[in-house]
């Protein structure tokens, strides 16, 4: 069943790139929350993606915004490529239970194993105010993000 925007956004724990818990409800009251599924690592629309939110999307460094990055990828594919790429966000895997929580959301492409290219923009209270799913092959607008965090204050 799909998220969608006034639904309390599923919670989820899962570990980041340097094997750090990520809780997305130990974020609530702190801070608006971006989520984006992607379908995996290394890949060229995921490349071009993560390095776009790396490069030009300065919300990712303000207080009171936290970015995770989602997909089916291992903590160690994750942690390689961070690690060549300069991400400093959450790269968040989503490896086993293979793909549940971009099942939770919604996202998650049975047939091929991944997640679409789905984005959630959470508020402190743990509301999703916005949301955008794309086809696997098809690149998101990173102004939509800025703009939905703008309308949030």
């Amino acid at each position: 069943m799909a998220v969608e925007i006034g639904d309390i956004a599923p919670d989820f724990e899962l570990k980041d790139q340097h094997g750090t818990p990520v809780r997305l409800s130990d974020l609530r009251g702190k801070k608006n929350v971006v989520v984006v599924f992607y379908p995996l690592a290394f890949s060229g629309v995921c490349s071009g993606e993560l390095c776009a939110l790396r490069d030009t999307f300065p919300e990712a460094e303000r207080e009171d915004v936290a970015l995770l990055t989602i997909s089916v990828d291992s903590v160690f594919a994750h942690k390689t490529w961070a690690d060549a790429e300069g991400y400093k966000f959450g790269l968040l895997s989503d490896f086993w239970p293979h793909g549940e929580v971009a099942r939770s959301y919604g996202v998650f492409d049975e047939e091929r194993g991944i997640a679409t290219r789905g984005t959630f923009v959470i508020d402190k209270t743990g509301v999703v105010r916005w949301k955008v799913v794309n086809d696997i092959p098809q690149a998101r607008n990173l102004a939509d993000y800025s703009t939905a965090l703008a309308q949030l204050g």
